[in-house]
């Protein structure tokens, strides 16, 4: 595969909003921003959490330090297709992400068995001892469609929009297989906006002329808070999850 950072140290701020908004803020950015290498893409992903899901009601506590373990493919992946396994931790706003690229076959053995990769690097190593610690197990799948940009002056600014957020609680592959349910309104969209420093002032500018917000709002967490009976409060109506229609995640969390 081709070649890919492995750590990032960056803060990563939210904001939830609708696909009016997202379309007039891409409007008034366009002449700052720059397609990403990969601008369109479908993310999947497997978050792991303890059978007890420490995890995630730790991070929803809002701590000074938590961190999330999942594993990541762009699109379906083969048995052979390279996927990611990422350990991400938060500390004091601060966001460190550490992952190492398996074929799809090897991560679920990692992860699923514990059943080490050939030639362990530091991060692998890593994850490891996560694995030994926690003893985590599958827990959500969670998949969206993002939109990326990257600053076209500055080069640690990157900005997506991720629409259609959907998820399931069974059949936990990284594989789409039409079950999935729908986390937010079909109008909302959660624009994140990543950098190592501080805002470039137009864009501090044009957050202020649209009166968007920033929002504690995290997909994994949503789906815990509303599988337990607790509304998920957010910026705007796109940000309140709706109610659980059909079959529910309880047994699983």
């Amino acid at each position: 595969m081709e070649k890919y950072t492995d750590n990032f140290c960056r803060t990563e701020h939210k904001y939830l909003i609708t696909r009016y908004e997202a379309e007039k803020f891409q409007e008034l950015a366009e002449p700052f921003l720059m397609d990403d290498l990969y601008p369109q893409y479908n993310l999947h992903n497997i978050y792991y959490d303890t059978p007890d899901n420490l995890l995630i009601i730790r991070s929803l506590g809002q701590p000074v330090y938590k961190e999330k373990l999942r594993m990541r493919s762009y699109g379906d992946p083969g048995k052979d297709t390279p996927v990611f396994v990422e350990i991400k931790k938060k500390y004091k706003g601060i966001v460190y992400k550490r992952r190492i690229a398996l074929p799809y076959e090897q991560a679920q053995a990692f992860l699923d068995q514990g059943i080490m990769p050939e030639k362990p690097t530091q991060i692998t190593k890593e994850i490891g001892y996560m694995l030994t610690q926690y003893r985590p197990e599958k827990k959500l799948y969670i998949s969206y469609d993002r939109r990326a940009y990257s600053g076209s002056q500055e080069q640690d600014l990157r900005v997506t929009l991720d629409t259609n957020i959907r998820y399931r609680c069974e059949d936990l592959s990284l594989l789409e297989n039409g079950t999935e349910q729908l986390l937010l309104e079909e109008d909302a969209v959660l624009l994140e906006i990543k950098v190592s420093g501080r805002y470039p002032v137009w864009l501090s500018n044009i957050l202020t002329e649209m009166k968007i917000y920033r929002s504690s709002f995290s997909k994994y967490g949503a789906i815990y808070t509303r599988q337990n009976y607790h509304p998920y409060t957010g910026r705007s109506k796109v940000s309140e999850v709706t109610e659980m229609e059909g079959n529910t995640c309880l047994i699983q969390f």
